[in-house]
């Protein structure tokens, strides 16, 4: 069979074109160049595979270099990490490089620019520099060194690198052009004093390449053609270009392409807060489980075709955009769905006894680990007249479409016998402690004459069953885009990780080694964690749920919500018909909606948009008005509840979810009074759907109150600042990207919940 033809994209054409030309020999040399100051996570992963198929689907060669440039920031650890990761998800690469290979090279084409008046040392301080670099709308002003004569230039960097000037004395700067519209372009750093012990030439060096400098020639040096980057570098190709144009010729000549990073929703990859997570303990380690770094989903039982996959559903693009992330989890369960085998396991167990079950006797299935293919094997499963059930699986008041189990229902036992429930045990405060059933021996195998189920759940044997840990990881981020939170720890998903401390498994899977994956029937996809499992005594880590919980508020199962019924559709509906023309006929025959949709706007002044939104179905339109019933101003309720409530209910119905209409007024009142921020809003909202309870309360126990306190924003503000006393120095000393860094730190020391202005200002104060 022909293989299937490989997807294009504008890559492809690119290098399509190139080799139709005949450039570069014909040859295609790709590279990945990561700085090792971190572990890789998934935006890594797009790049790590455009770079390496491209290699392959070429014949071509693909390098993996280390861009090794800041010693300060660089570790053996995250060198090792990285060509364990990479080697993971692609296999290996043609050649591996490091940046601190050509030190030496470098230097001698900086000294050649000084040589040629391309290049100049400027002994301004750093505050200087940048200030003179300009803005968009404004041009930069020429250094009073720039016409500095070459040879004392020269003199200058042979002494910078021997080590006689301190940090920050001076700088060799590139000489091109103060007014130039690309502001990158205004004379930029090509190298920079840094006293400190490179992981690599150890105190070889005291002066090191900017990436600017460095990235060009690497990609030279190495003989890379197509230096594919993401989108962020293209203001930078024009340097890229002219470093290169200065030092040729090359062959082959590189050129810089760029391509739109990855960016996923409930995700965070800035390695800046992902180091901040370890390091403030918010997670377990850099491969933690709920991590997007590679190791992390390595961990978690995520496999690298799983990712492979998900990178061919994205695609290319040239266009920044956030990817849905509910595409990767599509590719981890198609992927999982064919590989792993089925067990039994049940995560918080109802006890069930069995009355018509022989006393004393056991009976051992052979139940198949494919049901769908019998013939991969079977294993034995025991079953005794002692059982453990889901306790999700039983419900004292079912709804009419329940097919679990419930007072004198019938369910199927997975693989083995009906069973009815005939007695419920009940604790002295009403909780449910255990069932009394019976089941039907002619039922094994659906024999004749058997008893009647509507459904079927999991089960093990109370005795036989393996206590095991068992963790049910999810999002870490309750919110879609974290990032845009004044905090983003503020939207850490207080479920990202729960353990199921009663699991019991099914006797079989005592055998399970590191590493093996398996269904658990009906709750998900469970990997054998390859750190903690040990002979005998398997620990799990749930990859991922068997369909999307995240649609709906993950609320109790029970009982399980029903989609919200969709409004009978009019018996003169075209087809066709747009959902604006469908609110609008059936407010035509529903007078309650028509009075609304009047009212909506004559008397509560909300724009026609919303008042349509809001009276298209009744239900909808009496949740919107017991809100504003509650003390909520109409026009906050309709904004939150069209751009925010109704994306967090999914398909549920409003009258089902754990928060009331009033309720959701009480919350909404309380953003109107200014006691919750916006960013601080969406989060207690996402709780509320999820976990219910009295808004006020909650706010206080998840801390989330606005702070207004002059005193109180002064004191975290003071906090943060001795916190972060290095950075703070760095600040001081020129440093001003590090603002948010700060900023970040005063937040989270006003709880995430002060106004992001007040703590801005109050910061900049306190800097100077």
């Amino acid at each position: 069979m022909a293989d299937a033809p490989r997807p294009s994209n504008f890559l492809t054409e690119i290098i399509d074109a190139d080799l139709a030309a005949g450039r570069n020999g014909g040859r295609v040399v790709t590279r990945f160049p990561p700085e090792p100051n971190g572990h890789l996570h998934l935006g890594h992963a797009k790049s790590i595979l455009l770079n390496f198929g491209l290699a392959a689907r070429y014949g071509g060669r693909v390098h993996l270099r280390f861009d090794d440039t800041n010693p300060t920031t660089e570790e053996v650890e995250y060198v090792e990490g990285i060509q364990s990761d990479v080697r993971w998800l692609a296999g290996d690469w043609t050649s591996l490089y490091f940046a601190s290979d050509f030190f030496e090279r470098m230097y001698q084409a900086a000294e050649r620019l000084v040589r040629d008046g391309h290049a100049y040392v400027d002994s301004q301080p750093q505050d200087a520099i940048r200030e003179q670099r300009g803005a968009f709308d404004r041009p930069g002003i020429n250094s009073p060194f720039r016409d500095r004569p070459a040879g004392e230039s020269l003199d200058l960097f042979r002494r910078m690198r021997a080590g006689q000037f301190a940090d920050g004395a001076c700088v060799l700067r590139a000489r091109i052009d103060m007014a130039h519209p690309n502001v990158i372009m205004r004379d930029p750093l090509l190298y920079r004093i840094r006293k400190a012990h490179h992981h690599r030439t150890g105190d070889a060096w005291c002066i090191y390449p900017m990436y600017d400098f460095a990235h060009p020639l690497e990609d030279a040096f190495e003989g890379v053609t197509h230096s594919i980057c993401t989108l962020e570098f293209e203001s930078n190709r024009e340097l890229y270009d002219w470093v290169l144009d200065r030092l040729g010729p090359w062959d082959p000549r590189p050129r810089q392409y760029e391509f739109a990073r990855l960016s996923l929703g409930y995700t965070v990859l800035s390695k800046r807060k992902l180091l901040q997570l370890v390091n403030e303990g918010r997670v377990a380690g850099w491969d933690d489980p709920r991590l997007p770094t590679l190791a992390g989903m390595r961990r978690r039982g995520i496999t690298p075709e799983a990712l492979r996959e998900f990178a061919d559903l994205i695609g290319v693009a040239k266009n920044n955009s956030t990817v849905d992330i509910g595409k990767l989890e599509f590719a981890i369960r198609g992927d999982l769905e064919a590989r792993s085998p089925r067990a039994l396991a049940v995560l918080d167990p109802l006890p069930i006894t069995l009355t018509t079950w022989p006393a004393g006797s056991v009976e051992t299935l052979q139940l198949p680990w494919w049901p769908a293919e019998p013939a991969r094997g079977t294993r034995p499963v025991p079953c005794s007249g002692e059982l453990l059930i889901e306790r999700e699986d039983f419900s004292l008041d079912p709804p009419a479409d329940w097919k679990r189990l419930a007072p004198g229902g019938s369910v199927r036992l997975a693989g083995g016998w009906v069973i009815r429930c005939d007695e419920v045990l009940r604790a002295a405060d009403g909780a449910v402690t255990g069932l009394r059933c019976s089941h039907d021996p002619a039922s094994l195998g659906d024999g004749a004459g058997a008893r009647r189920a509507l459904g079927t759940i999991h089960w093990v044997d109370a005795a036989r069953a393996l206590a095991a840990p068992v963790r049910l990881y999810d999002r870490l981020f309750a919110a879609e885009q974290p990032d845009a939170a004044a905090d983003f720890l503020a939207t850490l998903n207080p479920a990202s990780l729960v353990v199921a401390e009663g699991a019991r498994l099914e006797p079989a899977l005592a055998r399970a080694t590191a590493g093996d994956r398996f269904q658990f029937l009906r709750l998900g996809y469970f990997f054998a964690d390859p750190v903690d499992s040990r002979p005998g005594a398997p620990a799990f880590n749930r990859t991922i749920t068997l369909r999307d919980t995240w649609t709906r508020p993950a609320a109790a199962p029970e009982p399980r919500r029903s989609p919200r019924p969709r409004p009978e559709p009019l018996p003169d509906e075209a087809p066709r018909r747009g959902r604006g023309d469908a609110r609008a006929e059936r407010r035509a025959v529903t007078p309650a909606l028509a009075e609304r949709y009047d009212r909506y706007q004559q008397a509560l002044r909300l724009p026609e948009e919303q008042a349509d939104l809001l009276t298209g179905e009744l239900a909808l339109a009496e949740y919107f008005d017991a809100a504003v019933a509650a003390g909520a101003s109409p026009a906050s309720a309709a904004r939150w509840l069209v751009n925010d409530l109704l994306g967090l209910a999914g398909e549920a119905p409003l009258a089902a979810l754990e928060l009331s209409g009033a309720g959701f007024g009480a919350f909404v009142a309380l953003v109107d009074t200014g006691r919750l921020t916006p960013a601080g809003g969406k989060v207690l909202l996402a709780d509320l759907v999820a976990t219910g309870g009295e808004p006020a309360a909650r706010l206080a126990a998840l801390g989330l109150e606005k702070v207004e306190d002059a005193g109180a924003i002064d004191a975290a503000v003071e906090r943060a600042l001795a916190a972060c006393a290095a950075e703070v120095v760095r600040y001081r000393a020129g440093e001003k990207k590090l603002l948010g860094v700060l900023l970040g730190a005063a937040m989270r020391e006003a709880r995430g919940a002060a106004d992001a202005a007040a703590v801005r200002k109050a910061l900049l104060e306190k800097l100077g």
